[in-house]
């Protein structure tokens, strides 16, 4: 492919990332602080200017594609959680359970434990889970909640939760881009783990240590509420069949249910924090509807990203990038620039690794890079530039559960950040010696 065909199918993405940095130039000016920009316009013209630009095919057809990555299955699953999250979100704080367990959170850890404590607790989570996306629905709403109550950042402690999320999703033996990086690679899981842990466990515990110090002087409520356990419920239940392995769309049906019934009960015994059967019908609407714009996000960059891969721009990134490795550093930086590049084109890590992963297995073979070491690279890359990218599909959940831009969320994702720095180091100096 030229290199013009190759940059004009990319241009949708170019035009999108020069939307969301004046979104955010913007937004930064404290003049502006009373507009409103959604990321839905900025989407919506770069998939209106993805679809004039695809030339050579009818308008039909166009549109056909257009719609065919909106509707993807994988997409459809992600906007049904989406879906469920909401109901189960607003029901939980409707009936009082996010203002009970944050009660609890409060009496039970001293206030300088707290962001330190969020972080140590979505990394356990995410590692015993194996997924981020699950890791953001239990946790985001307690995190939004301890937030208001002690007067701190919003998108800050959200930020710590989808933080700690990629811990497990880069790190749980049972993560699908653990389980995707091992297969491509041909390199058994706990190799692979020793590898990466190296690597990121370090990054961690800078991390938790900067929440530590961040956590200094903070202060909690001096009146606590006295903890309503029972409703405290749906949240055990939900992690605890969370970690059991159970299917996280099931997981909020039953956290959803449990809301309505003990919200329904509570009603019942004279509880005004609660809610009758309509009220609870009226708390899951307004949490769907909540997440309409997250929708509306998703599906249209499903769309743009296919519309991308249709007219060849993620075939033109590995073609561009695989040209100039000529050494076995280069090998390494070569697949992590591979992984994260269409990473962004897809805005799905797992997606990403199965479209490089055999190409960087051929690279890494060619020039002799260790194959726990190649999954290693495919798998933090990966999560890194997930977890960065606003229009992802935990960044869009978490800041849909935390009545967030995500926007607000990113200056503040010091864990993706910090593993991307350690993977790029881990090249560049050769570490870990043994894999490298």
């Amino acid at each position: 492919m030229s290199n013009k065909k190759g940059l004009l199918a990319l241009s949708p993405l170019f035009l999108l990332i020069v939307l969301i940095v004046a979104y955010t130039l913007y937004s930064a000016d404290a003049s502006h602080k009373d507009t409103n920009l959604s990321l839905t316009v900025a989407f919506m013209i770069a998939s209106i200017y993805a679809v004039a630009i695809s030339g050579g095919m009818p308008i039909k057809k166009r549109v056909d594609t257009y719609s065919r990555g909106a509707g993807a299955n994988n997409l459809m699953l992600m906007l049904w959680i989406y879906v469920l999250a909401g109901a189960f979100a607003a029901s939980a704080k409707a009936m009082g359970a996010v203002d009970a367990t944050v009660n609890l959170a409060l009496s039970a850890l001293p206030a300088s434990m707290i962001l330190p404590g969020l972080f140590l607790a979505a990394c356990f989570i995410s590692v015993s889970i194996g997924t981020s996306v699950g890791t953001v629905v239990a946790l985001v709403p307690i995190a939004a909640g301890l937030a208001h109550s002690m007067g701190v950042n919003v998108g800050m402690m959200t930020a710590i939760i989808v933080g700690g999320a990629y811990f497990g999703d880069n790190l749980s033996f049972i993560s699908d881009t653990t389980v995707v990086a091992t297969q491509t690679q041909n390199c058994k899981m706990s190799d692979k783990f020793r590898v990466n842990s190296l690597i990121v466990v370090p990054a961690a515990i800078l991390v938790l240590a900067v929440y530590g110090v961040m956590g200094f002087g903070l202060q909690a409520p001096t009146q606590i509420p006295e903890v309503e356990y029972m409703k405290v419920i749906p949240y055990i239940i939900v992690l605890v069949t969370a970690i059991a392995g159970m299917n996280v769309m099931a997981v909020l049906t039953m956290g959803t249910i449990l809301c309505g019934v003990i919200g329904i009960g509570s009603h019942l015994m004279g509880s005004s924090a609660s809610y009758d059967l309509f009220g609870w019908f009226s708390a899951m609407g307004n949490g769907i509807v909540g997440m309409g714009e997250l929708v509306i996000i998703a599906m249209m960059a499903g769309g743009m990203l296919e519309i991308i891969r249709e007219n060849g721009g993620i075939n033109y990134i590995i073609d561009k990038i695989t040209a100039h490795v000529n050494s076995k550093r280069g090998a390494e930086l070569s697949i992590a620039a591979l992984v994260s590049m269409v990473n962004i084109c897809t805005a799905n890590n797992t997606v990403a690794i199965l479209t490089v992963g055999n190409i960087s297995k051929k690279i890494g073979d060619k020039f002799g890079v260790d194959n726990r070491k190649a999954a290693s690279i495919l798998d933090t890359f990966s999560c890194t530039v997930q977890g960065l990218i606003p229009y992802g599909v935990q960044m869009l959940l978490a800041a849909g559960l935390a009545n967030l831009s995500p926007m607000d969320i990113l200056p503040y994702l010091y864990y993706p950040m910090a593993i991307g720095v350690a993977a790029l180091l881990a090249i560049l100096l050769r570490y870990p010696k043994r894999y490298s």
